[in-house]
């Protein structure tokens, strides 16, 4: 599977526009997101951010209830507030892209960029990242270290069929077979 193709953002809107479609990702199909993001970018103003910040609560249900795009009324209002925090840090540092480079490592800027971001996780962080073609470690290695416990990846059919069935065979304490 290839992964996301990268861009290089001419300015905020592009930077916002990765970092929505991070958000919108979260919990839901990319492939859903894919088929509804050239309306998602319609319904929010090309994803400038200067129009994204000072859209009204009067907009934002408008925008709640538009089928372009994913009506999830948290992730609508977190991009608002995304694209505040965007604009805050381009005017402290200068520049969008000084703050991502203010950062003494990837793994500083992830956890800068999760914690000052509505609805964006480490996977969200790290696909933004790539996308904007900021250095990222390799995705595999990246993976291993951010797996959750007891992960196992699906890699097989028959992995996971073999799964299925010794678990189906590991009768339930009190029960007979």
């Amino acid at each position: 599977m290839e992964g996301p193709t990268q861009i290089k953002p001419k300015g905020l809107a592009d930077y916002l526009d990765v970092l929505s479609k991070a958000v919108f990702q979260a919990g839901i199909s990319w492939r859903v997101v894919e088929a509804k993001w050239e309306g998602t970018r319609e319904a929010f103003r090309g994803f400038d951010p200067h129009k994204v910040a000072n859209l009204t609560p009067k907009q934002v249900d408008a925008l709640a209830e538009d089928t372009r795009l994913i009506r999830n009324r948290r992730k609508i209002e977190a991009t608002v507030e995304n694209a505040e925090t965007m604009l805050a840090l381009e005017d402290e540092f200068g520049g969008f892209k000084k703050y991502l480079r203010s950062h003494g490592d990837f793994e500083a800027l992830s956890a800068d960029l999760v914690k000052r971001f509505k609805f964006l996780g480490d996977m969200g962080s790290y696909y933004f990242l790539h996308v904007v073609g900021e250095p990222v470690p390799p995705h595999d290695q990246w993976m291993k270290s951010h797996r959750p416990q007891g992960f196992v990846p699906r890699t097989s059919k028959a992995r996971t069929a073999k799964a299925r069935t010794s678990k189906a065979r590991t009768p339930r304490p009190g029960t007979r077979r």
